[in-house]
C-alpha cells in the first residue's frame, strides 16, 4: 500500500455471521492498517488501492460542511444532537464496537493524544464525541462496554449512537467512506475536527499520527475563538497558545516562556521609539 494513502484500517468478520451492504454484525477480527502491506498484498487489494484515494477525496471535500445536525444517544440512552456541542471545537471519531483490534487501538491512541493536547490548551478547550457507525449493532449499551473496555475516562468525551436510518447521512457528512468486504470493513481512519460553529475544520488520518496535526489545527481554532471575544482573559490565553510549543525530545507541548520575555522586549522597545518620537515631536513644536 502506498504511503500517500493515510489510515487505511481493514477488519476481518467473524465467520459466524457475514457482513450485508455496508453494515457488519457479530465480532470482528481487525487487521493492521497500512502502511504494513507490502509483500502481502494480493491482486485484489491491489486493484482496490485507487478507491482509498478516491476516499481520501471524498474525506477532504467534507471540509467546510456545517456537520449535520442529526438525532444520537449516548451511552445512557439519552438524546444528543451535535449542535449540542457547539461553543468549542468537537472531534468526531467513527468507530464500530465489534471491532477488536483496529477501532480499540485508534481509539487508545486517540485517548493519548487527547490527554496531552487538554494539558497544552486546557482541561475545557474541547469536546470528544465516539460514534458507532454500525448499526443497529451499536446500541448505547454496547458503545457503553467499548468505553469501558477501552477504560476511557476523560471528560467531555461522548459514546453516541446514531438512529439506524441517518448513519449514512451522517458518513457521507462527514466524508467517512467504508466498506464490507469478504474480509470485513475496510475503511480511512479518521478524526474529523469541527470549529466551534459546527463546520468542518480539518481531517486527521491514522490509527497513530504525530501529536502537532491534532493539537494544531485545534490551537487554531481556540486562537480564533479568542481573538474574536477580545477580553483581558482571551488576550492573556491568546499569548499562552501562541507560547505553546511541540517539544519532538519528550513527544508533548511546553510553554517557551523565552517567547514571552521575547514579547516584552519587543513592547518594551516599541514602547521607548514611540516615547521619544513623541518627546523629539513636543520638542519640535517648542521651537
Amino acid at each position: 500500500m502506498p504511503d500517500a494513502v493515510p489510515g487505511r484500517a481493514s477488519c476481518r468478520a467473524s465467520t459466524a455471521r457475514r457482513p450485508t451492504a455496508w453494515l457488519a454484525a457479530g465480532a470482528v477480527a481487525c487487521l493492521v492498517t497500512l502502511p504494513a502491506w507490502g509483500a502481502a498484498e494480493t491482486s485484489d487489494d491491489v486493484q482496490r488501492i485507487p478507491d482509498y484515494r478516491r476516499a481520501v477525496a471524498a474525506s477532504q471535500a467534507a471540509i467546510g460542511r456545517p456537520l449535520v445536525d442529526i438525532r444520537l444517544r449516548d451511552s445512557t440512552g439519552k438524546d444528543v444532537r451535535p449542535s449540542d456541542f457547539r461553543g468549542r471545537p468537537l472531534l468526531v471519531s467513527l468507530i464500530y464496537t465489534g471491532c477488536f483490534q483496529a477501532c480499540p487501538v485508534t481509539t487508545q491512541f486517540l485517548a493519548e493524544a487527547v490527554r496531552e493536547a487538554r494539558r497544552a490548551l486546557g482541561n475545557d478547550a474541547f469536546t470528544v464525541v465516539s460514534i458507532g457507525f454500525n448499526q443497529p449493532f451499536d446500541t448505547p449499551a454496547a458503545m457503553a462496554v467499548f468505553k469501558r473496555q477501552n477504560r476511557i475516562d476523560e471528560a467531555d468525551w461522548h459514546f453516541l449512537s446514531p438512529d439506524p436510518t441517518q448513519v449514512d447521512a451522517l458518513t457521507a457528512n462527514l466524508g467517512f467512506v467504508y466498506e464490507a468486504t469478504p474480509k470485513g470493513f475496510d475503511h480511512v481512519t479518521q478524526v474529523t475536527i469541527v470549529d466551534a460553529e459546527g463546520v468542518i475544520y480539518r481531517q486527521v488520518y491514522g490509527e497513530k499520527f504525530d501529536l502537532p496535526m491534532l493539537v494544531q489545527p485545534l490551537k487554531e481554532l481556540r486562537s480564533g475563538q479568542v481573538s474574536r471575544e477580545l477580553t483581558l482573559d482571551n488576550v492573556w490565553e491568546k499569548v499562552v497558545l501562541y507560547c505553546t510549543v511541540y517539544d519532538p525530545q519528550t513527544g508533548g507541548y511546553r510553554v517557551n516562556y523565552s517567547l514571552f520575555f521575547e514579547i516584552f522586549a519587543g513592547l518594551t522597545t516599541l514602547g521607548a521609539i514611540a516615547w521619544f518620537m513623541l518627546r523629539e515631536l513636543r520638542r519640535t513644536k517648542r521651537v
